[in-house]
């Protein structure tokens, strides 16, 4: 292979490497204030942007806890102090949601504390359909300062009891 071609080949893969740290530093960020503020979107491109809230100073990244839907539904066996969190669409959460589970819309988790979680450190356990849209659900609340965040997926997985 020429030295030219190799210098080709050497330049353009930096340039896709640079390219895809940029990026990447687009989807999600800390602004001056510490704020999270994550660009969600799909194959087409960015769909939403949203500020998640500010992140305390002794966290760097917003964290939550991803647990199996076996484990979680083995946590809702016997009675707790826990809320269940279903956040997709009040009228998915009609048609039929985990016994227990408050309703809080993933898209109405912004920059303030949600009333219906008055209790930063209270036990959370986060799921909506099918897995999405608890995860961001989870990281928005994680970046509000709540510390007990577990995120167990969609109900699609879920093959205990449903109420209407």
């Amino acid at each position: 292979m020429k030295t030219s071609t190799k210098l080709i080949i050497a330049g353009a893969t930096v340039g896709v490497v640079a390219a895809g740290v940029l990026m990447a530093k687009h989807f999600v960020n800390l602004d001056k204030e510490n704020h999270v503020v994550q660009i969600i979107g799909g194959a087409d491109g960015p769909t939403s942007v949203f500020l998640a809230g500010k992140v305390p100073e002794e966290k760097t990244v917003a964290e939550y806890t991803s647990i199996s839907m076996a484990e979680a539904k083995e946590v809702f066996a016997t009675p707790g102090d826990y809320v269940i969190l279903d956040v997709r669409r009040a009228d998915e959460y009609a048609e039929g949601h985990i016994p227990g589970a408050i309703n809080l819309a993933n898209e109405d988790i912004g920059a303030g504390q949600p009333a219906e979680l008055p209790d930063l450190d209270q036990v959370i356990y986060v799921y909506c359909r099918s897995g999405r849209r608890s995860k961001e659900a989870s990281a928005k609340l994680a970046a509000l300062g709540y510390t007990n965040i577990y995120e167990f997926g969609g109900i699609l997985d879920w093959d205990g009891p449903i109420e209407n």
